[in-house]
């Protein structure tokens, strides 16, 4: 049998693939992440085994290397699995380093892509990621970085790349990443949105500027959207 590694989108479950919607329904076990909306769990058949592998800050069920033994043990059960990850798997989703060590264990696996948050929540504030004659380009970037390690982000050379910065699992660090594109050459005004809880009935949407933005606090998940799209919001989504 096959391991799907399945988007699941950014958190309205609507948002599930067709393709996504196919697999979950023929599922024998789900193993799913904690941004995987519950709900889409009763897609899958009654008797499908679920295992939760989520992780929160402070808070790890299982170490990606115990999820990568999972899948294959699972994979060489010859089990149809369904591994759920929230937005798209090859979106700071870590769905590259399980397809490698499914690779490396002779097991077949498929590659089911999702919706993600990084365009999903801001298109659901109304804000384009990219927008003629203002911004060409869009870069997607994680705000959670191991500052010491030898790909941590470069923001002072990212601030001068131009076009739409959005920011992932940067809440926590929001200030200190502020900092840096502003000493990068952004000047402090340049708009910013923090969309909340991007695409569910509980999106919030917080306007501010890169010299403000360090002083608001915020939960995540949150897609921090940085650039002149930012005051083009058209709102459309949750109005009442």
């Amino acid at each position: 049998m096959t391991i799907y590694l399945v988007g699941a989108g950014p958190g309205d479950p609507k948002l599930l693939t067709v393709r996504g919607a196919e697999l979950l329904a023929a599922t024998e076990v789900v193993v799913f992440d904690r941004l995987a909306q519950p709900s889409l769990l009763d897609q899958a058949p009654r008797d499908a085994e679920r295992i939760c592998v989520g992780k929160a800050p402070g808070n790890v069920v299982m170490h990606q290397d115990d999820i990568n033994r999972l899948l294959v043990e699972r994979g060489h059960r010859g089990q149809h699995v369904v591994r759920l990850k929230g937005g798209d798997p090859f979106i700071f989703g870590r769905g590259g380093e399980e397809a490698a060590a499914l690779s490396l264990a002779n097991v077949t696996y498929e590659i089911v892509p999702g919706v993600s948050s990084a365009l999903a929540a801001p298109a659901y504030a109304g804000i384009p990621a990219t927008l003629r004659h203002v911004a060409l380009s869009v870069t997607i970037v994680t705000g959670h970085e191991d500052e010491a390690g030898p790909n941590s982000v470069n923001w002072e050379d990212l601030a001068g790349v131009g076009g739409t910065i959005v920011v992932l699992m940067g809440a926590k660090r929001i200030g200190a990443i502020a900092t840096r594109l502003l000493s990068g050459g952004l000047p402090a005004d340049t708009p910013v949105c923090v969309v909340v809880n991007g695409t569910t009935p509980t999106q919030t949407t917080i306007p501010s500027t890169l010299g403000e933005i360090g002083s608001i606090t915020f939960p995540a998940p949150a897609a921090i959207v940085i650039g002149q799209v930012a005051a083009h919001a058209l709102p459309w989504f949750n109005l009442s």
